[in-house]
């Protein structure tokens, strides 16, 4: 039996990991997996003051793909997930993934599907603010 997609969206607000652990709980049950894409202070040595995510408008059907194919795994129970856009700062969270399945194995192994596979087909590119003034954009076409 497959899972369900609980969650699945593009959103300029912050996230909440409570919530899509919330969302993805089920009395079956013995393993939640979750994943938070942070903003770090640095990328490639170079230190970074903000990013700026910026999705295309197709970017919320495909994440929803995304997490439909996860959930169709009979291992997997539910699927919540989320990637914000607009400016965060340093700290701020990015994307959220969560996955239920029965064991932890499984859990694991299609949380990290889940997010591999959104950072691979998502049209959302960042840009990239450093310290010196300097920026540049990551993952465009």
């Amino acid at each position: 039996m497959a899972g369900v997609v609980t969650h699945a969206e593009v959103v300029d607000e912050p996230l909440d990991l409570a919530a899509h652990e919330a969302a993805v709980a089920d009395v079956r049950a013995g393993a939640v997996v979750s994943f938070q894409g942070v903003v770090r202070d640095h990328d490639h040595g170079r230190g970074v003051t903000l990013l700026e995510y910026e999705g295309h408008p197709t970017a919320a059907a495909i994440l929803r793909e995304v997490a439909d194919e996860i959930a169709a795994d009979p291992a997997v129970y539910a699927v919540a997930v989320s990637h914000r856009v607009g400016t965060l700062k340093i700290g701020d969270v990015a994307l959220v993934a969560s996955v239920s399945t029965a064991h932890r194995a499984a859990a694991f192994e299609a949380c990290a599907r889940l997010v591999d596979e959104a950072k691979a087909r998502l049209p959302i590119w960042k840009r990239q603010v450093f310290q010196d003034g300097t920026e540049e954009w990551v993952n465009c076409p």
